[in-house]
């Protein structure tokens, strides 16, 4: 029996019209002539809203080919145009599903008849195709926050939508909930206009993020297929889906990459929001330890911006009391403040790398404050320092920490806290049995309103007590200022 909702009350003429259309060609598409006569029925209890799935990409399920592509509303197949001769067309006399609608026009037709439909029953599935924001709703968008419903009543949380693996991709699906949280960036790809003529990378994550934040979605998840594939084809292998990569380093390249497609003039709204400036202090070594008076050595001074705070972590201790029992291996873990790492960064604290001593000061905090901690000692991420980062989740005075001057007042709020699951990094490639969580290491707390808190691990989306987060181990911090 076809699934359908509730049609509007609307009926006879002032509900549904048809036009007649004569071109059979495969890529006409008429949009601009008013409809001439009036139908009554036009197959709409057939269409079948359970079937349909607009999260991959639009592709011909027949000739493969990605242009002017229509989707069955029956069975939610893609065929290529609507003419005779098409695919569309036959699959609507083989199959008797007669219900399609143009992924970029939203224009619904009868097929073979080949006539338009318009009606607003169908402007649900419309709005779940190409899901679109005014300003004044992405203004409330954060006030009221709520639960959405599938078709199938299922509650799940607006913003805080699983989002489904494609083999190894758990360290994409973060970066895309963090996106997804970080307000400016999110509101600018929920209002972005034009999209067809945006870069791909940004059109595909654009719709990604639109449908995470939609209310009315015909499935609690998504599929973010098309922005995974952008992301592979984009980067040249970089990031792939054979094998987890590291989170950090594709949220770099992704800030840096969306940067360059949606900037004007020297800025855009993705450096506004996570770009902070520091000044840096260089000595030699050398020149140090050949001059008594070491504060005599004259420092280099330079200022560079940065998109990441990376907070260096005690090493391991070599030697731990040996025990069997599971809690008494974690009190043997070593434990840390966020504000102990992030003396890095005060101005006072030297640090010497390959010859050279330097010493950071921030000059400038960003809106939102992206900070590494950096648990890997290897390049392949083979082996994890599993000290535990003790924070608070609100109120963290980076101002005062930091020793801004002018700033030492500013206060931050966490959104999002980014985790990695497991003892250390293995991959299917190496040969290794994989757990669950070793299949998919990387999971994040969101957070949603003022205090309500959501671990997202790819389709798996769950709510937690806000003091749960710390005992995971945090990868990747976003935090907002007040």
């Amino acid at each position: 029996m076809p699934c359908k909702r509730p049609v509007a009350d609307e009926t006879g003429s002032e509900a549904l019209k048809h036009l007649k259309i004569d071109d059979t060609s495969s890529d006409s598409d008429p949009s601009d002539t008013e409809p001439t006569e009036h139908v009554t029925d036009a197959f709409l209890d057939t269409i079948c809203r359970n079937s349909l799935d607009f999260d991959f990409e639009e592709q011909c399920s027949v000739s493969l080919s990605t242009t002017n592509i229509y989707a069955c509303l029956v069975c939610g197949k893609y065929f290529q145009g609507r003419g005779q001769q098409t695919h569309a067309y036959f699959h609507s006399i083989n199959d008797e599903h007669h219900v399609f609608i143009n992924l970029k026009t939203l224009h619904v037709y009868v097929l073979p008849d080949n006539y338009e439909v318009m009606d607003k029953s169908l402007n649900d599935i419309k709005d779940v195709i190409q899901p679109t924001y005014s300003t004044r709703d992405v203004m409330r968008i954060d006030d009221i926050i709520g639960h959405g419903h599938d078709l199938m009543g299922r509650p799940y949380t607006v913003g805080c939508v699983g989002l489904n693996r494609v083999k190894h991709t758990s360290y994409i699906n973060v970066i895309i909930q963090t996106l997804a949280h970080i307000r400016p960036i999110r509101n600018f790809l929920l209002t972005l206009s034009n999209l067809d003529k945006r870069p791909p990378l940004v059109h595909k994550l654009s719709m990604v993020v639109r449908r995470m934040w939609h209310a009315r979605r015909f499935k609690a998840h998504i599929s973010p297929h098309e922005c995974v594939q952008e992301i592979v084809v984009l980067s040249k292998g970089r990031f792939g889906l054979d094998k987890e990569a590291d989170p950090f380093e594709l949220l770099v390249w992704m800030l840096n990459t969306l940067h360059g497609m949606v900037r004007k003039k020297k800025t855009s709204v993705v450096y506004e929001t996570v770009r902070g400036e520091m000044q840096v202090a260089t000595w030699k070594v050398q020149d140090m330890l050949q001059d008594d008076m070491v504060e005599d050595v004259e420092a280099t001074i330079s200022t560079m911006p940065f998109l990441a705070l990376s907070l260096e972590l005690p090493p391991t201790p070599l030697f731990t009391h040996p025990s069997t029992d599971d809690e008494d291996e974690r009190a043997n873990i070593p434990q840390v403040a966020l504000g102990t790492l992030l003396q890095r960064y005060n101005g006072t604290t030297t640090v010497e790398t390959n010859g050279l001593v330097r010493q950071y000061t921030v000059t400038n905090l960003p809106a939102y404050i992206v900070c590494h901690v950096k648990r890997f000692t290897k390049h392949n991420m083979s082996e994890k320092n599993l000290t535990v980062v003790n924070f608070p989740v609100r109120n963290v005075p980076f101002g005062d920490l930091l020793h801004v001057h002018g700033s030492t007042s500013v206060t931050y709020d966490l959104v999002v806290n980014v985790c990695h699951v497991g003892h250390q990094g293995k991959s299917a490639v190496d040969g290794a049995v994989l757990t669950e969580f070793e299949e998919s290491p990387f999971f994040a707390y969101v957070r949603q309103g003022e205090n309500l808190w959501f671990r997202v691990h790819d389709l798996q989306v769950e709510p937690v007590m806000p003091q749960m987060l710390f005992l995971s181990d945090s990868y990747i911090q976003v935090w907002q200022r007040n």
